[in-house]
């Protein structure tokens, strides 16, 4: 049989020329001429991205999210039609919201009907999934969306989509193209990568700098708040000279990744939906917020009206926010790397208050060594309960240089980086967004991106179901990318309830306790994985139990096997009573 060079082929040479190295994919009817240049690929030798069967669509963008929150390449992602599309979900929310770069294809119905063009509609699904707008389904959480009309110009498409992907901020692209065009003949393209490189990082202008720096050197409390500037490595380490020639704090705010070591004595702790005013923002007469979307939460903390408030961001306007600002004095559109290695330059030679530098060293080093003080309070062992605080604990002590954390906790979100007090960049990643079920999917993606980690995904009893764990784990088993689950299980979603307390703290559901969130009766969650992938599956209720399980664990995923542990919280649905307890034995 004669090979045909089709747009397909095309295609697949494109995100190979792009170095991606994988498709993970829920194919469809719309397919059959990419599945025949694969399988001819196969049989020829010829390299392609290595396809990941992907048993729901979720967990196909969650992996390809991990990936390239691990590696910083993109991967490209295939549904089917409109419907696998729909699937996606809240892995789009997730990659859109995380700026995560990511190429996502789905083919359209047939145009034709009667046989006119190879490839034309010969199933009814043809009719059923025909639209009259697929892109529209997502379009709003893209950066790019094309149709490929013919296969002459496909190569030059998908670079143009990557390089979009790529060029910051970050973000998801989305292409779709019908059977016809994906099996017609063309003529070979011959294409040169380097042409189509993402936008080089923008710096900021030079004359904005000291103005800023003046500001910065005048003030007595400066401080720093941040939450993704760690997704580049390089920009954690500018940071950290930045905070260390002037003694400023640093605060996370609901970070992402690990922004500034957490054991670093300027390291001054982490903020999600706090309820209460951080003294430190408080206090500061100086902040510069770098890469946040939220520094604080201005119902409940905020910083003072004389605060000087400077804000850098590779998207600081937030347009993609209907409903967004920080009153700030000036705003830059800057790579935080670049903009901090223009101020370490300056500061360099500026004219220090040293004496004053010292005396704030001095007493940001004290209240560093006094929070963490409280930290380790917080991590008692009690004989009758697990609480999330220990817990986090005991997994901070299997986890090595070699770790990476993939955290979904929600109601433990603050929790986890508070106890785990992660000091590496890249050692920690969160999903960036708030559809919940990320947490599966990315640990398969970071694990295919560094087979040399150690993959712990952290995880809530409901964000684990979200995840389609039996999907997961069938792919972990399938591709040989093992990783341990840790389900913080409290019987419930936690998080609705925390919502409703703080709008109606003294209200009638607080009064009668129900919250319509619990999770009755109780599934065996771990058991999901050991049917799906055969994992290794525990339930640990037992504190006695716990360090043990986790050391077991964690061989086992070092064997080669994935684990999950499934370890149960107090229940939300005893919390009234608990807390109800511990007062009657206080009086």
């Amino acid at each position: 049989m004669t090979s045909r060079y089709t747009t397909s082929k095309a295609l697949l040479e494109a995100l190979q020329e792009a170095d991606v190295s994988f498709i993970f994919s829920n194919l469809g009817s719309d397919h059959p001429a990419i599945i025949e240049a694969l399988a001819e690929a196969e049989k020829e030798g010829i390299d392609f991205p290595k396809i990941i069967t992907c048993p729901h669509e979720m967990v196909a963008l969650s992996a390809a999210h991990g990936y390239a929150q691990v590696s910083g390449k993109p991967q490209a992602v295939l549904v089917h039609v409109e419907c696998g599309t729909q699937n996606l979900g809240a892995a789009i929310h997730n990659a859109w919201k995380g700026r995560v770069p990511v190429l996502i294809f789905a083919g359209t119905s047939p145009y034709t009907q009667e046989g006119e063009l190879r490839g034309s509609r010969n199933e009814f699904i043809h009719w059923i999934q025909d639209v009259p707008d697929q892109p529209g389904i997502v379009r709003g959480y893209m950066k790019y969306t094309h149709e490929i009309r013919t296969g002459k110009n496909v190569k030059q498409i998908v670079h143009r989509a990557l390089q979009i992907a790529q060029s910051s901020p970050k973000g998801p692209v989305y292409l779709t193209s019908a059977r016809e065009v994906l099996e017609e003949e063309v003529e070979k393209v011959e294409i040169h990568p380097e042409q189509w490189r993402p936008i080089a990082a923008r710096a900021l202008a030079p004359q904005e700098i000291d103005p800023l720096v003046k500001d910065l050197l005048a003030a007595n409390n400066p401080l720093i708040v941040t939450s993704y500037i760690g997704k580049n490595k390089q920009a954690v380490k500018e940071l950290v000279q930045f905070c260390e020639k002037l003694a400023i704090p640093v605060l996370e705010s609901v970070p992402n990744y690990m922004n500034f070591p957490s054991d670093h004595p300027l390291h001054c702790g982490y903020q999600w939906n706090t309820s209460t005013q951080n003294d430190l923002i408080e206090k500061a007469d100086f902040i510069m917020v770098i890469d946040s979307d939220v520094p604080w939460i201005p119902v409940n903390n905020k910083p003072s009206p004389n605060c000087t408030i400077y804000y850098i961001d590779e998207d600081p306007l937030k347009e993609g926010m209907t409903l967004w600002y920080i009153p700030s004095k000036r705003f830059f559109a800057a790579d935080a790397e670049t903009a901090l290695r223009q101020l370490n330059e300056v500061i360099k030679n500026a004219d220090i208050d040293s004496l004053q530098v010292n005396e704030r060293r001095k007493q940001i080093e004290k209240y560093h060594k006094a929070q963490r003080e409280e930290w380790k309070k917080a991590e008692q062992f009690f004989d009758d309960i697990i609480t999330p605080e220990y817990l986090t604990a005991c997994i901070r002590e299997v986890c090595d240089e070699n770790t990476i954390i993939v955290n979904e906790g929600i109601s433990n979100f603050q929790t986890l980086y508070t106890h785990l007090q992660m000091t590496k960049p890249g050692s920690i990643f969160g999903s960036g967004g708030g559809g919940l079920g990320w947490n599966g999917g990315a640990a398969i993606g970071a694990k295919l991106a560094d087979p040399s980690k150690t993959v712990i995904s952290l995880t809530g009893d409901g964000s684990y179901l979200f995840s389609v764990p039996s999907s997961v784990h069938w792919i972990s088993q399938k591709y040989d990318a093992p990783f341990l689950t840790v389900i913080y299980n409290n019987r419930g979603w936690k998080s609705p309830k925390l919502s409703t307390l703080a709008v109606h703290p003294n209200g009638i559901a607080n009064e009668t306790n129900q919250f319509f969130v619990d999770f009755t009766p109780h599934a065996d969650l771990s058991k999901i994985a050991e049917a799906a992938g055969g994992a290794y599956a525990r339930k640990i209720e037992n504190p006695h139990e716990l360090k043990e399980a986790l050391n077991e664990a964690i061989k086992t995923v070092k064997s080669g096997r994935s684990a999950v542990l499934d370890v149960y919280l107090p229940a939300i649905s005893q919390e009234n009573q608990m807390r109800e307890e511990k007062n009657h034995s206080t009086v």
